[in-house]
């Protein structure tokens, strides 16, 4: 399930508002729009912490490998760098998408990986410039 998904779930069987949310956690109500909607995630990974406190339900709930990956290019690449996270996600989903080559512990370890391959990669190109 998607981070938008979480939050929207949680805030529905809460009977809250956005706004409600957004204040709580400091946002805009827009802001926690975005997140519903899926247009958007937390750049701060301070916002998922706040989510889960105010939720009363462990981090992890809100803060998949996934996301935290995104986060974590986000914030030491910037905005291309979150994009260039995306895409190496999107590719290594599709290439599982064909069928049951690897088991799922297998996936999940090449995932990892990736993205540790990812970062590094992307660590070593910023000092070239």
């Amino acid at each position: 399930m998607k981070f938008g998904d979480k939050l929207r779930i949680q805030r529905k069987k809460r009977g809250l508002l956005q706004e409600d949310v957004a204040i709580a956690i400091g946002v805009t109500k827009w802001t926690l729009a975005n997140y519903e909607k899926g247009n958007s995630h937390p750049h701060n990974r301070s916002v998922y912490f706040k989510l889960a406190d105010f939720f009363k339900v462990d981090v992890n709930y809100f803060l998949t490998e996934d996301e935290e990956f995104l986060t974590e290019a986000a914030q030491k690449y910037g905005r291309k760098g979150r994009a260039q996270a995306v895409a190496v996600l999107e590719q290594a989903e599709a290439l599982f998408a064909g069928g049951e080559l690897l088991s799922e512990e297998d996936q999940i370890a090449f995932l990892y990986e990736i993205q540790g391959l990812f970062l590094v990669d992307s660590r070593q190109r910023s000092r070239e410039v």
